[in-house]
């Protein structure tokens, strides 16, 4: 009688119904698990049923040691040596009534993604700054991974004692392990200051999953798609946060203070600079105005200092001849004194002609002139030529408040109808390219 005409029991069907899994152990109806050899039993013309995103692993026991065989999902079909290679091999085997071979078969899920949540107790973090105070640090969050590579997650782990929970709690082991090593270092790192950890969830959870990501699949064979931080708790009450917080008060204090002291400076020394331009504007106002009299004013002053320059010719032995340079009459000196001295007696004679034949000096042209408020300070009043070289050099615009005599209150230069004429002279900005 052939093999297969043994007779044959009630088939099972082989199949994982379990909701939520990673790695699960089938066993017939009515076995309990580590039953040992009837937990392993396999009946001839038993189906097996493996869905897509599903992997389903037979392992036997052979003289020549262990054998897998991988079934891939999805698959809905009796066992047979055409599916199953391996069977072929140990059909000669002694068998017992319905149960020609034993093989222990695991379901392992490539589709779905396991979510395990973790926390990381208090732990010592402490600031670049001021490496005297540890502070206490708690994180919290979630990890996300699947299986891509069943042989790789195979090799690293033994399926036969594998369950979720042990491998979350190593999972949850390992993360504590990682996210104290990063978050302590990242205030070093990154010169973030410990105190700022709680508001910097997001940039610390992107740190540590791009650091974790790749030792997730050498350890455990799985990847990792999110690692979620959802909290980052500081432990307040702590002696190390208080003298942080004390030590840091301090020098925000001294650090506000030195900037309200340079400030002031700034402030000051902006004044005086303003206040010596407008001095400066409204000296050459003045000379523009009485540009008729400055002039006299000069040219008697250029008189009077030849005259005496002529007069002291002779002291000293000055009026000796010596071409040779020395003291004495010196020619070329002398040239010099006559054209100077011409020049000079010409300036004075037109000055003292003008005068004594009372040819009249016209007064200067009138000006409207105008105050400017620079830095909440009056200044001014400028004319126009001033008003026109403050819009070119930026220190007057439209909105800049001015006033002048027959106004009744401050008002925006660029209302001031007299003054519009003063920015359309300003050229507009040159082309871009």
């Amino acid at each position: 009688m052939g093999l297969f005409s043994k007779k044959v029991g009630v088939a099972d069907v082989i199949r994982c119904d379990e909701p939520s899994y990673l790695v699960w152990k089938w066993r017939p109806n009515g076995t309990e698990l580590h039953e040992h050899k009837r937990e392993n039993s396999i009946r001839w013309g038993s189906m097996l049923r493996v869905k897509e995103g599903e992997v389903a692993v037979f392992v036997y026991s052979q003289k020549n040691g262990v054998v897998q065989d991988f079934i891939e999902g999805p698959f809905d079909e009796k066992l047979k040596p055409a599916n199953l290679p391996i069977i072929s091999g140990i059909l000669g085997l002694a068998y017992n009534g319905d149960t020609p071979f034993q093989a222990e078969v695991y379901f392992i899920n490539l589709a779905s993604e396991i979510q395990t949540k973790f926390a990381v107790p208090f732990f010592d973090v402490y600031d670049p700054r001021f490496l005297d105070f540890g502070v206490p640090v708690a994180v919290r969050g979630s990890v996300n991974f699947y299986i891509s590579d069943y042989r790789e997650f195979i090799h690293i782990h033994r399926l036969i004692n594998f369950t979720l929970e042990d491998f979350q709690k190593q999972v949850k082991d390992s993360l504590s392990k990682y996210v104290k090593g990063i978050v302590g270092n990242i205030p070093n790192e990154q010169g973030m200051p410990v105190i700022q950890l709680e508001r910097r969830i997001l940039d610390i959870s992107n740190t540590v999953e791009e650091r974790v990501r790749e030792r997730f699949n050498s350890d455990f064979g799985v990847i990792l798609t999110a690692l979620d931080i959802s909290n980052i708790e500081i432990d307040k009450s702590s002696e190390g946060y208080q003298e942080l917080m004390a030590v840091t008060k301090n020098l925000t204090t001294a650090t506000m203070q030195g900037q309200t002291t340079a400030n002031i400076e700034n402030y000051q020394e902006n004044l005086r600079i303003a206040r010596e331009e407008a001095q400066y504007a409204q000296r050459k106002q003045t000379q523009s105005a009485n540009l008729s009299a400055y002039q006299i004013e000069q040219q008697a002053a250029v008189g009077i200092a030849g005259a005496e320059a002529l007069g002291k010719m002779g002291e000293n032995g000055a009026g000796g001849v010596n071409i040779s340079g020395g003291v004495g009459f010196n020619p070329t000196a002398m040239m010099a004194g006559m054209t100077l001295g011409g020049a000079i007696g010409q300036n004075i004679a037109g000055t003292m002609n003008n005068a004594m034949q009372g040819a009249p000096v016209p007064p200067p042209m009138p000006s409207v002139t105008y105050y400017v408020a620079v830095n909440g300070q009056s200044a001014g009043p400028y004319d126009r030529t001033m008003l026109t070289q403050m819009v070119q050099n930026g220190t007057l615009n439209q909105s800049t408040l001015v006033w002048s005599q027959g106004m009744a209150e401050w008002a925006q230069a660029g209302t001031v109808a007299e003054l519009h004429a003063l920015f359309s002279q300003v050229p507009p900005p040159p082309p871009i390219g």
